[in-house]
């Protein structure tokens, strides 16, 4: 490293720009540390391991503010590892997403006139893997923007080969186990995609819909019939029972009873099942177990017939009436018509708001289908992903989260793997001539004459093995013996259930397994730390969303205001559990912390700021104790921010330090000690570079461009991502230094405001004597005092105007101010007689609305606070102009 001790002041400051401009620096930056290989992981190094695998976005994507956000956090604390000494991996990579990438194909081939059935399994997935070559890569443009420090040698696709063996090799294991199967269950169904989609690719929205009351039974009031009620009329020709509670009398007499289907040859029992509520509508159910997952749970406890009544593209078919044909938008007004027709409906139709799931990749409402699928048993699994969290092998943060992961994976369903799709990984079974099934490894000979299964794997299958199979496994590797398992996994709340419990099901169940695949050690959980931060929302607390229109793109962020501005502003917001709201103004305020870091820095710099062995604490002044004691604590609150995943916490410390103890305090105390020359100024300039250094590398995580040209030019040192992780001297808090600091920071703030109020220039200096200081311990102070109060001695013929008197910790001290001759009286008069107007207009206007006990009875609390406050406001106002035109009076 290059000692900045001997460098010329000034030609150490002009080797910054004039001024910061990100996009001149931040891709050259970028690329430099990439080619240094700063971010390229050694697996036999002998440094601790710490680890992240990117939680891998859609190839079919781009980044949006929820990616920022995860990117941000994880790059913050990868970054922070390794300067703390830790071998770091953070592995990138994108998920093959089966349905969204089939989806793009198909339009493509759509508007060529063609279509994937034409072009063959084969040459469709030839088609895909081209698609993806040409148009894939825009996520990983996007991430070298916003300064990912990943490892991109090991870079990962979920179709890759080495993924794809991993894959295979756990579906045999499993398979082999009892733990997958093959059943006719109830599935998600898209219509459109003609395939069972999971359940985080179901989006519900409330959707106005029709319910419709019609009567079952006989049109005679004296004879059997029950009236049920529906939104969704077509599925009444797939009803095999109707369903009411055990206890309610009304039906009581009706139990066992069948009655006749309206239109179709077929008997309806009356059952009864405490799953019904007696006090929803009639109290009635009609049971579709074919197509509602509450009904199929019905139908299984009283063995009734399961009847399909619609194709793969939800028309109806089979039931043998009028309706075969129509698809099941038509056929619910066809039914409803029908029923009516026969006198059956027995309410006037009404508009019904209620909860439709739709597809996610289609926007169509889904279709709950019976269909035979694949399935993995998760009874097992599921618990011993809930005990790795009730034994602390993982931890989740925020501890409040833990309530919903039991809550999840105590009552997990088996999940459905298949997928009716070309685009994936293929499900490894195969049919011989003669009936035979058989799965095969990625090792094992298939037979010849032998089919594959055609259908393939969920997505979340093969993306629920990433953080083991990305790093070799099953193989024994380097990558797994020092980096698995990983550190922590940073990822939303909202795919806690999801994504998480299955990469938690299948690390525990291999680790269980094979705990030699990890070369024999304790990687019984796929990460040590969950941390699950809120969703990225807009400045008013409302979800982002291209329906509503306040979306925001991050590069756009980051193209107005850099990279930083982004991070700093996302980082600065997250907080375990806690959704984030941002707008445009925290944007443009993170970019002027940017500025200011710049301005401060270069500033510092010129008063000859320089990075060496500091100077007994003796030799220092006042304020130089303050900012170094200061700097320990400050960094003492970052490192337990960090380490608690409170980024919030974190970036606050190290704003307010820079900004308000740094910048608007130290910079101008310390030009006083530099304006005095000799070896005050060089010990100035030592603590002044000292602070910097430290808060550069403190800042570098979040803000990784600005701080490595600020910090490279300070010390003249190769890179600020490879520099160490700042700590704390280990000195005990100067106490006194900072009670005197803060006695002189209230001393001057009154001075200030006093001057505001006199209506002074702000460069302008008034003549004043000060008594008090020897007392407070400030008289060494005392030029810094002068300077940024704007004070300067009292000569002769000086005659107090005007006095300020200060409560300090130790006593008051008192300014006598001569402001004669430095304010023009009467203009001053004139402005404050002006505000005192407006002043009393508001404070009559407010005071107004808050006695008029209408306007009270109908304003919104919230509305009512606002008043009051601005009342306030005015009445303080009012307070002290009076008190400055008394004050003018008599001058």
């Amino acid at each position: 490293m290059t000692s900045a001790q001997s460098r010329d002041p000034e030609t150490t400051a002009e080797a910054l720009p004039k001024s910061w401009d990100p996009s001149a620096v931040e891709a050259d930056l970028y690329q430099g540390w990439v080619d240094a290989g700063y971010f390229t992981a050694d697996a036999s190094s002998a440094k601790p391991g710490y680890s992240i695998v990117l939680p891998p976005p859609n190839v079919t994507g781009s980044l949006h503010m929820g990616h920022a956000l995860d990117h941000t956090l994880m790059d913050t604390l990868t970054r922070r590892k390794r300067m703390q000494g830790y071998e770091v991996l953070w592995l990138p990579g994108m998920d093959h997403a089966g349905i969204a990438t089939q989806t793009i194909v198909e339009k493509q081939l759509a508007a060529e006139g063609t279509s994937r059935e034409e072009l063959g399994r084969d040459a469709f997935i030839e088609r895909v893997w081209q698609w993806k070559a040409e148009s894939g890569g825009t996520i990983a443009g996007q991430m070298r923007r916003l300064g990912d420090g990943v490892d991109w040698s090991r870079d990962r696709f979920t179709m890759d080969e080495g993924l794809s063996r991993a894959v295979q090799t756990i579906f045999k294991r499993m398979y082999d186990d009892g733990l997958i199967y093959r059943a006719e269950r109830l599935v998600n169904w898209s219509p459109a995609q003609q395939t069972a989609i999971s359940d985080i690719e179901v989006k519900y929205e409330d959707v106005e819909g029709e319910l419709v009351s019609f009567r079952y039974g006989s049109l005679d009031d004296a004879e059997p019939h029950i009236v049920v009620a529906t939104t969704r009329m077509e599925t009444m020709l797939g009803d095999t029972a109707i369903a009411v509670h055990p206890d309610d009398e009304r039906y009581h007499d009706l139990i066992g009873v069948e009655l006749d289907h309206p239109f179709l040859d077929r008997k309806i029992p009356v059952i009864a099942d405490d799953y019904v509520d007696p006090e929803f509508g009639s109290g009635a159910v009609k049971i579709t177990p074919a197509h509602d997952p509450n009904d199929f749970a019905i139908g299984q406890r009283h063995h009734l017939p399961m009847i399909t009544i619609m194709d793969e593209t939800a028309r109806i078919e089979g039931t043998g009436t009028r309706f075969d044909g129509l698809d099941r938008f038509e056929a619910r007004v066809a039914v409803r018509e029908a029923l009516a027709e026969q006198g059956r409906i027995v309410k006037e139709v009404r508009p019904y708001l209620h909860s439709v799931g739709h597809s996610e990749r289609a926007g169509e409402p889904i279709e709950p289908r019976l269909s035979m699928q694949w399935w993995v048993s998760v009874e097992a699994l599921a618990k011993a992903a809930g005990d790795a969290v009730r034994d602390s092998e993982t931890v989740i943060h925020p501890a409040s989260q833990e309530p919903r992961w039991f809550a999840w994976v105590d009552d997990m369903h088996d999940w459905t793997i298949s997928r009716q799709l070309w685009w994936g990984h293929r499900i490894p079974i195969w049919y011989g001539p003669n009936g035979e099934v058989e799965c095969f490894g990625p090792d094992d000979t298939v037979p010849e004459g032998w089919e594959q299964d055609p259908d393939v794997l969920d997505t979340w299958f093969s993306s629920g093995l990433w953080p083991f199979s990305t790093m070799g496994w099953p193989d024994k590797t380097a990558e797994l013996d020092k980096f698995y398992p990983t550190s922590v996994l940073v990822t939303g709340y909202d795919i806690l259930f999801f994504w998480v419990a299955r990469m938690m099901m299948f690390g525990t169940y291999v680790g269980k397994l094979d705990a030699s695949g990890f070369s024999g050690r304790d990687a019984r959980v796929p990460f040590h730390d969950v941390f699950l931060h809120g969703l990225v929302r807009d400045e008013h607390g409302r979800k982002m969303s291209k329906s509503k229109g306040n979306g925001i793109d991050p590069l756009d962020w980051v193209d107005r205001f850099g990279a930083d501005a982004l991070r700093f502003t996302l980082a600065r917001g997250a907080n375990p559990g806690s959704d984030i709201s941002v707008g445009e103004s925290h944007a443009q305020s993170s970019r002027n912390f940017a500025t200011k870091l710049f301005n401060a820095t270069k500033f510092a710099l010129m008063n000859g700021a320089r990075v060496g062995e500091l100077p007994a604490g003796e030799q220092l002044t006042v304020a130089d104790r303050w900012i170094l004691s200061r700097l320990d604590e400050v960094l003492a609150e970052v490192d337990e921010g960090f380490e608690s995943y409170e980024f919030s916490k974190a970036c606050e410390a190290l704003y307010h330090f820079a900004w308000d103890e740094v910048c608007d305090w130290y910079l101008e105390l310390s030009k006083v000690q530099v304006a005095e020359g000799g070896e005050r100024a060089e010990r100035t300039a030592l603590v002044l570079g000292t602070v910097l250094d430290k808060l550069l590398r403190a800042l570098h995580p979040v803000m990784p461009f600005v701080t490595e040209v600020l910090w490279k030019t300070l010390t003249g040192s190769e890179s600020v991502v490879v520099a160490q992780w700042p700590t704390p001297s280990g000195a005990p808090a100067d106490v006194d230094a900072a009670r005197r600091v803060e006695d002189l920071q209230k001393l001057i703030t009154e001075v200030r405001r006093f001057r505001s109020d006199q209506g002074l220039k702000p460069g302008q200096r008034v003549a004043a004597t000060v008594d008090g200081l020897d007392a407070a311990g400030l008289a060494e102070l005392r030029p810094q005092l002068d300077s940024l109060a704007r004070l300067e001695g009292a000569g002769d013929g000086f005659a107090a105007t005007a006095t300020v008197e200060v409560r300090l910790s130790t006593g008051t001290a008192t300014v006598a101010i001569d402001t004669s001759g430095t304010v023009d009286v009467e203009a001053e008069r004139k402005r404050a007689a002006k505000d005192l107007a407006a002043a009393e207009k508001e404070l009559a206007g407010t005071s107004a609305k808050l006695g008029n006990e209408q306007f009270l009875s109908k304003a919104p609390d919230a509305v009512v606070e606002k008043i009051k406050a601005r009342r306030d406001l005015a009445e303080a106002e009012v307070v002290r102009l009076k008190a400055k035109l008394e004050g003018l009076a008599g001058r």
